[in-house]
């Protein structure tokens, strides 16, 4: 079974601690010394990266369509969503611009894993996958877990997220030895039972848990929260000050997992990517904030403030760029008297 999920408490949202000194901040700076891939104006779909995401269930029939719609406003080319066969029509009409993979599903409304075989052909083609969004049973989860990389999942980019985070730890050593890239965006709760210890623990030391998870899995970990921390297996940790509360709200991680996705499958680097994925994710909730209040928007609405989010650290290197060339320039100017 599922640990029990507890409710954030909202001092946990709210709260500012300094920021750990083994951590780097993800800032303008940070950014622009880790710039996205830039798609000249020749690119078609195909190479702007292909996106497969993996999940819903009957009791969350629609928070597949928050990660696809995130993929896409990242600048993916290409996404599609796999999902039990009952939904699958109806999650079509509601995004039309991704391809639908119906699945076969259980009579608890999840995702039969002995279906996923029938995604073989279209993970050999992808560049990055999903796992885990809207799945609901932990047990449904691991099962498809074993059935991708058993048989299915070779070098693609993975972000695991969601319940099926919680079915990792028995499958550790399968992940480490997992010849692609591997991204695992746990809150709290779920970064807890992926190190088997206490939420406490976590709350006193948020950076070294990354870490330590990281090292783990040899993976890069999002630990998400009011704060959050990206840390990579090579030891590397950022530091994210968080977009505010009112990103502690339905579907808001499953949006964070599309992002990471798109920025892997468009050519970053996972760790750069989970990094630009926590900004603009962050940054989109500070933009909700500014426009309708602290709280009270929905995920679905952070995706579209993502693409003109993406040029405002390239406007501010060049903005650099020019400021150091003005300086280059007067300083080469023979001082007046």
């Amino acid at each position: 079974m599922m640990p029990p999920r507890l409710p954030v408490p909202p001092t946990q949202w709210s709260r500012r601690v300094a920021e750990p000194a083994s951590a780097t901040q993800i800032d303008a700076a940070w950014l622009r010394d880790h710039p996205l891939p830039v798609h000249g104006e020749g690119t078609d779909k195909d190479s702007r990266g292909h996106v497969v995401a993996i999940g819903g269930s009957r009791g969350v029939p629609g928070g597949l369509l928050l990660t696809g719609e995130a993929a896409l406003r990242a600048g993916a080319g290409k996404v599609q969503l796999a999902t039990i066969e009952s939904c699958a029509i109806a999650l079509g009409i509601a995004f039309p611009e991704a391809g639908i993979l119906a699945l076969g599903e259980g009579d608890d409304g999840e995702i039969d894993p002995d279906g996923i075989v029938c995604l073989s052909h279209t993970l050999e083609l992808c560049d990055s996958v999903v796992i885990g969004p809207a799945i609901g049973s932990p047990e449904r989860a691991g099962a498809i877990l074993h059935a991708l990389f058993a048989k299915l999942l070779d070098r693609q980019h993975v972000v695991i997220d969601a319940v099926a985070i919680h079915a990792i730890r028995e499958r550790a050593e399968t992940l480490r030895t997992y010849r692609g890239e591997l991204v695992v965006t746990p809150n709290p709760d779920e970064l807890a039972s992926l190190l088997a210890c206490a939420d406490s623990e976590l709350a006193t030391d948020p950076a070294g848990s990354a870490k330590k998870a990281a090292d783990f899995l040899q993976a890069v970990i999002v630990h998400k929260g009011g704060e959050s921390f990206v840390a990579s297996p090579d030891g590397e940790v950022l530091h994210y000050q968080g977009g505010g509360v009112g990103l502690a709200t339905g579907g808001s991680g499953d949006v964070l997992a599309g992002l990471i996705a798109a920025l892997m499958a468009r050519g970053s680097e996972p760790f750069v990517a989970a990094a630009w994925g926590v900004w603009l994710h962050g940054e989109a909730g500070k933009r909700m904030t500014a426009s309708m209040g602290p709280i009270g928007f929905f995920a679905r609405e952070l995706s579209s403030q993502v693409p003109a989010l993406m040029q405002a650290p390239r406007l501010s290197r060049s903005l650099h760029q020019l400021a150091t060339q003005v300086a280059d320039v007067d300083a080469e100017q023979p001082q007046r008297s």
